[in-house]
């Protein structure tokens, strides 16, 4: 990660500047760096003070993020201010002569992994950049190759993580939140006679809600299934309060094998141990076993459903219908993950998805890292 503007032109130094700040842990978006670049063609950039408050504005949204994006401000900016686009060549692109500035500049960065590519595709060096997460979001799992699953591992711990982290709309006490606590302010200052001399403070709580996932592992998830345990486990990893299942013809609990520090060890535990790894599918039998083994110790009105699966069950329609009654009674919120709904031609007529729908709050796809980071706020209560 570049410390300091390297770039000849205003975005992409402002995309690295906001890498920066998601390395040093603050929780800037897509759509905040899209918010950066406007709100810089917006202000006088020469005016370093009046960018770098323009860039906080829209970059921190708690008071402990300011110290570290000014410090961070200070130190990527420091040796070059941003410059606009109007000294462009013809073709658009910022220039290149190094008389230009007085000084060499240096090449646009790429991506890791895209350097024999440079040449051939110079178009996506104009495209934004943000973080691996990012750039992955949007393609389907199933297109990615064996090559790619450490980058899409880590790619989905991070989502997890965020995840993980938001913060619910409950407070609770704090030595150094960021707001004021007025009836424990008033309380502690009694003794004063009314008169504030100490202020209580505090912060909204982390959201940690209680999960229980369960997965379908039969033959016909087998492009999808892979990426969504990983999923499983980072939540698992992160969360904590998760409770984790796969079936194909029958339910195995999994929570213990995500215990291992390593995925790749727990992924090949489950496809050893579990005994229909990659075979017929059998939702309802599956969902029934749940309902008579686990439900009652691990599911209640705080706990949120996940259930992912393409819905093409090869058992009794009617089974599957009133276990997914049952748990929908029970748990606060079921959520029905589908794959197969990342494509905009899908449409859910088979039997089974078609009996589980009555009985799901939200149906939504399981396709890419996107739609998985899109569930954020659906996981919590």
């Amino acid at each position: 990660m570049p410390r300091k503007a390297r770039h000849a032109d205003l975005q992409r130094n402002i995309i690295d500047f906001c890498r920066l700040l998601r390395d040093r842990e603050m929780l800037v978006t897509p759509s905040e760096v899209i918010d950066a670049i406007r709100t810089a063609d917006a202000v006088d950039i020469s005016d370093r003070q009046e960018f770098k408050t323009a860039l906080r504005s829209v970059l921190t949204a708690r008071p402990e993020d300011i110290p570290i994006h000014d410090a961070s401000f200070d130190e990527f900016w420091r040796n070059r201010m941003p410059e606009r686009f109007e000294e462009q060549g013809e073709e658009g692109v910022a220039s290149q002569d190094p008389e230009a500035q007085g000084e060499e500049l240096p090449q646009p960065q790429i991506a890791e992994g895209d350097e024999s590519e440079a040449d051939e595709d110079e178009e996506g060096l104009d495209m934004p950049l943000y973080s691996p997460v990012e750039i992955l979001a949007a393609r389907d799992f199933s297109t990615f190759v064996p090559d790619e699953m450490q980058e899409i591992a880590r790619a989905i711990m991070v989502v997890a993580r965020r995840l993980a982290t938001r913060e619910s709309r409950r407070y609770r006490s704090t030595q150094r939140g960021h707001a004021i606590d007025l009836r424990r302010t008033m309380r502690r200052n009694i003794k004063y006679g009314g008169t504030v001399v100490e202020l209580a403070k505090k912060r909204r709580k982390i959201r940690k809600p209680k999960i229980v996932l369960i997965c379908d592992v039969s033959r016909s998830m087998d492009t999808y299934s892979k990426f969504l345990l990983q999923f499983i486990y980072a939540l698992q990893n992160t969360l904590g309060r998760v409770e984790s299942f796969v079936f194909s013809t029958r339910l195995t609990r999994v929570t213990d094998y995500f215990r291992s520090s390593d995925i790749y060890t727990a992924l090949d535990r489950i496809a050893r141990e579990v005994p229909d790894w990659s075979g017929g599918t059998r939702i309802g039998e599956s969902l029934r076993s749940f309902n008579a083994d686990w439900a009652l110790r691990t599911v209640n009105k705080h706990t949120i459903v996940l259930i992912m699966s393409d819905g093409l069950d090869t058992g009794d329609a009617s089974v599957l219908e009133h276990e997914m009654e049952q748990i929908q009674k029970r748990a606060a919120r079921v959520i029905w993950l589908n794959p197969l709904l990342g494509n905009e031609d899908y449409r859910p007529l088979a039997r089974g998805m078609s009996a589980a729908l009555p009985h799901v709050n939200l149906f939504a796809s399981a396709h890419n890292l996107a739609s998985l980071q899109a569930l954020g706020r659906y996981l919590a209560l």
